[in-house]
């Protein structure tokens, strides 16, 4: 039941949180998935992540390049646009409002 619940707020925010991946600059799907576990998300798998990863390079949020390897296959590596930064900032503010509206109710009880 806990999966099932952490799955649908992820959601809601999981494209917002996969841009915020690409702040510091390019990444990889692998690592993308490995930051995301890493901060207490639990696993992305690729079926989740990389239809995110493309929904952002079709909204010209983020860019995609892939790049072949001396060992082993290619991949592609993602970057934000200066759109996608500007997405991210906008999107973080609202979510930061909802979470504060989310927190206070459960703290008051349901009530204010």
């Amino acid at each position: 039941m806990a999966t099932d619940r952490r799955s649908s707020w992820l959601k809601g925010v999981l494209d917002l949180l996969v841009l915020s991946c690409l702040t510091e600059g390019e990444s990889y799907g692998y690592e993308i998935s490995k930051a995301l576990a890493g901060a207490g998300l639990g696993e992305i798998k690729g079926g989740t992540l990389y239809p995110v990863l493309n929904r952002l390079e079709e909204a010209g949020l983020a860019v995609g390049e892939f790049r072949a390897a001396e060992r082993g296959p290619g991949r592609r590596y993602y970057r934000l646009t200066e759109a996608g930064r500007a997405h991210l900032a906008a999107e973080s503010t609202a979510w930061l409002g909802f979470h504060t509206s989310v927190t206070t109710m459960l703290t008051n009880g349901g009530t204010r």
